[in-house]
């Protein structure tokens, strides 16, 4: 993990930084070779050609660069995480309701090669 990265989660809430966390861990199950960097002032999860950036606001974690069909239905059973311009949103509350096994097949998908 680069400095940048080391540098944002150190600036997150325990709360962000907790699902943040949570994600990190089911890429790297998922993943084992996946690494993180900067992108887009954002952690981005990096498997060959595929990039997921996961960035922490306000109302929790936000998912950019997946597509449909990449995702293991996740957006299907979850349409109202899915904004408009196709950003999943995860609030502490969705995230409490999506566990680890949904959440890492969706991670595995996005990041497939």
């Amino acid at each position: 993990m680069d400095e940048a990265v080391r540098e944002y989660l150190a600036a997150l809430p325990p709360d962000r930084r907790s699902m943040l966390d949570r994600v990190a861990r089911l890429v790297t199950e998922a993943h084992p070779d996946a690494t993180v960097a900067m992108a887009y002032r954002m952690p981005t999860f990096v498997l060959g050609s595929r990039r997921l950036h996961v960035g922490a606001w306000r109302h929790g974690l936000s998912f950019y660069g997946w597509e449909r069909g990449r995702d293991a239905g996740f957006a299907d059973r979850h349409p109202d995480l899915v904004t408009s311009t196709g950003t999943i949103r995860l609030g502490p509350a969705a995230s409490a309701e999506v566990d680890d096994d949904e959440l890492r097949e969706f991670l595995r998908s996005a990041l497939q090669p």
